[in-house]
């Protein structure tokens, strides 16, 4: 058996939407079908304000030029990241602070984030790693009594919870993603939660190239015209349309994959218990989304013998980030290995097993003998 690492598949009525779309003629950003998956993730959200992106990317640098930062301003983060979390601060004038994360959920850690805040600090931005709440109300109440500014990267963590509260809807920003990756998806694109709403107007400009084009599709004005900075980082029809498909589906989705994640640990359960490798950590107060599968093995030698031998039987398991602190752009910012004990050590020993709604019970059961048989080749078990 093949078991690809993931797919982004139809699963409800994705492709009648797009079809619609090219039959209407007008498949660029703003229509019907974008303001549709506006208002479900608003709801989602609460009433929160919501923009459809081109990617989490541009709603993270959306959220950060809604700052106002200055040379010099800092903005403190996970190093365990994708480049994105970095990189739309960085574009915009801040300074990262990247700090450790806890050996459990795999989180920004709090305690972190206190020893690291200056008085040059703006913002905290937390990931909430495979869909697990990166302590929301520590770090609210960390940013609340140092004024601070909290954006959460919640890119991965769309249909999970905290204390029955959505991630995503925390800080005074969030971005979202539906790269293939996602657990909803629509190949690339993304969204910006505008939770703040004294930050809503102004997110309008920035995601519509700087201009005041929702006042006047509101009838607030009665011409639009560039009134700010901002780029065009809105989603095409196309892809909106294929996303609304996913959004309508999306407690389903959760379902399936939350089906597969209980079986990888179920089954796993035993090799755990004998200790050749960590399971996921689930706090009791987070509602999950099983976004990702990980199991930490016990160094990086084991980690990457057992990439190799799943792949030899049709499983393609990965790792995942290398700690933006030890990459090149980290060293060249003054940090050195070392630093950040726990992200490094995580980083080296995480493997991640394929997750996605489409994958049959079977499959998952085949991945399940597949790490089993994987440690025996290599005398683990």
């Amino acid at each position: 058996m093949q078991v690809e690492f993931n797919r982004l598949v139809p699963m409800g009525r994705e492709i009648s939407h797009i079809n619609e779309v090219i039959a209407s003629a007008h498949p660029g950003a703003g229509g019907a079908f974008g303001r549709r998956c506006e208002q479900i993730l608003s709801a989602h959200f609460s009433g929160s304000e919501v923009l459809l992106t081109a990617s989490a990317t541009a709603g993270l640098e959306i959220a950060a030029m809604l700052l106002d930062l200055k040379d010099g301003d800092e903005v403190i983060m996970p190093s365990f990241t994708f480049v994105s979390t970095a990189n739309a601060f960085c574009l915009h004038g801040a300074r990262v602070r990247f700090v450790d994360i806890r050996p459990d959920t795999l989180n920004i850690d709090p305690k972190a984030v206190e020893a690291a805040i200056t008085e040059r600090t703006r913002a905290i931005v937390p990931v909430h790693y495979a869909g697990v709440a990166a302590d929301p109300d520590k770090i609210s109440a960390i940013a609340a009594v140092r004024g601070l500014t909290v954006i959460e990267d919640a890119a991965q963590a769309l249909g999970a919870g905290f204390g029955g509260k959505p991630l995503g809807s925390f800080g005074s920003c969030a971005a979202i993603s539906f790269h293939e990756t996602k657990n909803i998806g629509c190949g690339e694109g993304g969204a910006l939660v505008v939770n703040d709403p004294m930050m809503r107007a102004r997110a309008h400009v920035l995601r519509d190239v700087g201009t005041n084009r929702a006042a006047f599709r509101n009838g607030l004005v009665d011409k639009y015209t560039w009134v700010d900075v901002g780029s065009s980082y809105g989603l095409s029809e196309l892809s909106a349309a294929f996303l609304f498909g996913q959004l309508e589906m999306l407690d389903a989705l959760t379902t399936m994959r939350q089906n597969i994640w209980n079986i990888y640990y179920q089954g796993l359960q035993g090799l755990a218990a004998s200790g050749h490798f960590v399971l996921p950590t689930i706090p009791s107060d987070c509602q999950a989304n099983a976004h990702i599968f990980q199991i930490l093995l016990p160094d990086r030698n084991a980690r990457d013998a057992m990439i190799r031998n799943l792949r030899q039987r049709g499983v393609e398991a990965v790792f995942h980030y290398v700690p933006l602190h030890s990459s090149p752009m980290g060293l060249a910012m003054g940090y050195q290995p070392g630093d950040l004990p726990v992200t490094e050590d995580i980083a080296g020993r995480l493997l991640r097993l394929p997750v996605y709604a489409s994958l049959s019970e079977q499959a998952a059961h085949y991945v399940i003998d597949a790490v089993h048989a994987s440690l025996l080749a290599v005398g683990a078990a």
